[in-house]
């Protein structure tokens, strides 16, 4: 007899005495059937309990991943998994167990990062603290982003003078995605998708150029990772031109919480990113690590040390860490001498508030230590005497800057350069947060909306047959090559207009001596014809009837239905790719070293998947699909190619 996980068992043995009469058989708990007895035939009460069991277990995982115990959290989904859920309890076991399992994969490359600052920030505009261009931060909707922001998006990067974007939004369907366009002249191109390997079924966003436009960072909720939005790279393939699978970016950038925006500062010293752990949905961290081009990656076995590594705590504010020109990205225009003059006012601002809080801290201790006793007391004096060591070398250092500042004045003046005083007040006047830990955070501006003119998409005409509130004409009378069915419904003496098709799409038009005929639709079978007939003749048209042509041509529908029984039945190979979502390298290799038909994505049933073929056989698809699967590839499976398509 099957029984369920541990877990599922305890739960179902610490309900109220009596409600597992139905459940309990000899000495297992069943994970069907509930002893012979159907769900529906179970009383009201002991199914809430039951569900309710299930709730339990699903926030029982949940919390687990938040703690990155991936094991346990996989164990608890499983046991859920086995239970009566609601479709949407279903769909979150499933995706939850695949981003546990991922969890448990990542855990054996994980970088130990040194963490420079940590400060937490408002969803609504923390990327405006990146040591990013001034003002190039663009408010959305706009032209490029018609249907507004989308949480964590709220503005989308377009420094002054870009000709090349790329950009996240939403489609027909609401998902993020990333697309690409080209200033040509006096328009924008059409925005057109950056890539397969890209395109998940949820959302990219955010996505960030590195300085030298060869690595593109971005966040997906789509791609393989362990929940919500994690980090990705793309390196751009200069060869075939396109970027490369993304890779995620692993342990402590990526997290089961939301992470996202990953830069690199130009001078090489620092990477930035920002996520929602550890803090309310409604804010994130901003976290400044030292840049580290070849990560030494290595196996955590501990959720403990996992979760200790991922909160990313700075380094203790180590000074020889610490280098506030790349933070503090000044939108000052003017000369170097102008922008050396308005840092160095910026630091002695950033020194003077650190001074401010380090005595502000001590004159708290104290007033807490006249009043404290025993190890409190102790503990208190111990910080008083470390904040006035800091605060000796805060004003130290602050002595020294407002003597450089000092000398850059005497140098300006023996010199004659005159600075905007108004313009360097107005830097100054911008927001700078952190000062205290020795990284200073500064506040750039929103940038204007965006004034563009984009091309717009030539619309594809759908040729499915449709009954719709205003019929259509096809684009074009050409018909596609080998045998087509159609409805021919009208003959006319002049042609016809919209009102006169009723509703019906496509129609196509022909001639016959001085007569206008009128046909709808485009069936590759007698049988996908004839069930649309009568939809066809409801709509008013009661002699409709079928016709048929081959090439093009002709031929009577007794004809077409014998040429119909002679066609070979095509085949395809199915393969499901390991993500979800998209083929990795190894699996898109293994396809195309076994075979060199078209590859298609397709989606069934809101499941991705990748068609291969068409092949002429059951036989020739089999033996394509064993080559794959002798590659390793799981996931591979023949069918008869639908006849609708």
């Amino acid at each position: 007899m099957k029984t369920l996980p541990k877990l599922l068992t305890f739960l179902l043995l610490s309900l109220p005495a009596g409600s597992l009469l139905h459940a309990q058989t000899g000495t297992g708990v069943q994970t069907s059937g509930f002893g012979g007895t159907a769900w529906e035939d179970l009383s009201e009460d002991f199914r809430n309990q039951m569900m309710a069991a299930a709730s339990k277990i699903i926030a029982q995982g949940d919390s687990m991943m938040l703690s990155y115990d991936f094991a346990g959290a996989a164990e608890a989904y499983e046991s859920a998994s086995g239970m009566h859920l609601e479709e949407t309890q279903r769909a979150h076991v499933e995706e939850a167990l695949l981003n546990a399992e991922n969890g448990s994969s990542m855990m054996g490359y994980c970088s130990t990062p040194i963490v420079v600052a940590r400060q937490r920030f408002s969803l609504q505009d923390f990327f405006l603290y990146y040591p990013l261009e001034d003002g190039g931060w663009r408010p959305i909707p706009n032209p490029l982003d018609t249907l507004g922001t989308g949480s964590p998006v709220k503005a989308m990067y377009i420094p002054d003078g870009t000709d090349d974007i790329i950009l996240s939004a939403a489609d027909e369907d609401g998902i993020r995605n990333l697309y690409q366009t080209f200033f040509r002249d006096t328009i924008w191109s059409v925005p057109a998708l950056l890539g397969e390997q890209i395109t998940s079924s949820s959302d990219e966003i955010l996505p960030l150029l590195s300085p030298d436009g060869q690595s593109l960072y971005f966040a997906s909720k789509g791609l393989y990772g362990m929940g919500g939005y994690d980090l990705y790279v793309s390196t751009w393939d200069r060869t075939h031109r396109e970027w490369s699978t993304p890779e995620n970016l692993g342990i402590p950038f990526s997290s089961p919480g939301d992470d996202f925006l990953f830069m690199s500062t130009e001078d090489g010293k620092y990477s930035i990113f920002a996520s929602n752990r550890d803090c309310p949905r409604d804010s994130v961290y901003i976290y400044v690590l030292e840049y580290d081009g070849m990560p030494v990656k290595k196996a955590v076995d501990s959720p403990e040390e996992l979760r200790r590594l991922s909160l990313l705590l700075p380094s203790n504010g180590n000074p020889s860490r610490m280098d506030n020109s790349s933070a503090v990205k000044n939108g000052l225009e003017g000369n170097d001498d102008t922008r050396r003059y308005a840092d160095k006012m910026v630091q002695v601002r950033a020194l003077k508030d650190s001074i401010y809080l380090c005595e502000k801290t001590m004159d708290e201790a104290r007033y807490k230590l006249s009043t404290a006793s025993g190890s409190e007391k102790s503990r208190l004096s111990d910080s008083i005497k470390q904040h006035e060591t800091r605060l000796s070398g805060l004003q130290q250092e602050l002595a020294t800057a407002s003597k450089e500042l000092q000398a850059i004045e005497m140098d300006f003046l023996l010199s004659g350069i005159v600075i905007d005083p108004e313009q360097v007040q107005k830097e100054l006047d911008r927001e700078v947060v952190g000062a205290s830990s020795g990284y200073a955070f500064t506040k750039n501006s929103m940038g204007e909306p965006m004034r563009m003119v984009v091309e717009k998409p030539e619309p594809k005409f759908d040729y499915t047959f449709m009954i719709l509130p205003e019929g259509r004409f096809a684009e074009n009378n050409n018909l596609p090559s080998g045998l087509v069915y159609q409805i021919r419904f009208a003959s006319m003496s002049r042609k016809a207009t919209v009102g006169d098709i009723k509703g019906l799409s496509p129609v196509f038009e022909g001639r016959s001596g001085s007569s206008y005929l009128y046909y709808v639709g485009l069936f590759r079978s007698y049988s996908a014809a004839l069930s649309n007939l009568n939809k066809v003749k409801s709509r008013g048209f009661r002699d409709a009837y079928i016709v048929a042509w081959l090439e093009g041509k002709s031929v009577t529908v007794k004809t077409a239905r014998e040429l119909e029984k002679e066609v070979k039945q095509p085949y395809r190979v199915l393969i499901t790719p390991t993500n979800g979502s998209s083929l990795s390298e190894a699996e898109r290799g293994a396809i195309q070293a076994s075979s060199a038909k078209d590859l298609s994505r397709i989606s069934s049933g809101g499941t991705t998947l990748f068609a291969l073929g068409p092949f002429d056989s059951q036989q020739e698809a089999e033996s394509a699909a064993s080559s794959i699967r002798s590659y390793g590839v799981s996931g591979v499976s023949v069918e008869a190619v639908p006849a609708s398509e």
